[in-house]
């Protein structure tokens, strides 16, 4: 029988964390971020320039971890993550390196260490608050993950999954087109 993972308070995880530079709090648990390996960075790096030249005049901007993302809702206690890229659009506040608002897109790219956390934890987390698209990204099956919130079923519908030959595509920005290649290249 597993220990029950204990349980922290948010002002218990900043004390906890105070040194530390990549960690996660959801749900009262502190999920602690492994360095990227170079292949999640040339990745990351790859998407970012794609939403970089794609965004370019827009108003919204992407932006890349370590970078919190504080998470709230009333009667709850409060959520703070570090996805690998986020949209932000509109005028957001910023405040002492971090954002205190939901962001239009989320991309995560798995890790061997923490691709439950991307599958299950963060789909749940992002879906609650109502992040329209997030995107699981796998260095492994060189697969791209799409799942769209839907606002009449309050959940994120059926996800759309492209893979080597294929063109991704957002729901959010329809003339949005990268090829998978130059991602996974």
């Amino acid at each position: 029988m597993l220990p029950k993972a204990q349980k922290y308070t948010y002002e218990e995880f900043l004390e906890i964390t105070k040194d530390v530079e990549r960690a996660e709090f959801i749900d009262g648990e502190i999920i602690y971020q492994a360095t990227p390996t170079l292949r999640h960075q040339r990745i990351l790096g790859n998407l970012l320039f794609e939403f970089k030249q794609y965004l370019k005049g827009k108003s919204c901007e992407p932006f890349i971890a370590p970078f919190d993302i504080i998470l709230k809702k009333e009667n709850e206690e409060v959520k703070r993550v570090q996805p690998d890229l986020f949209v932000l659009c509109g005028d957001k506040p910023l405040d002492k390196n971090e954002f205190n608002c939901i962001p239009t897109l989320v991309i995560e790219i798995l890790s061997p260490s923490n691709a439950s956390d991307d599958y299950i934890r963060k789909l749940n987390l992002y879906m609650r608050f109502q992040v329209s698209e997030y995107w699981i990204v796998s260095p492994k099956s060189k697969t791209i993950t799409v799942y769209s919130f839907d606002i009449e079923i309050e959940a994120y519908s059926e996800p759309i999954v492209y893979s080597k030959d294929d063109f991704v595509s957002s729901i959010l920005y329809n003339d949005l087109s990268i090829e998978l290649k130059s991602i996974f290249e």
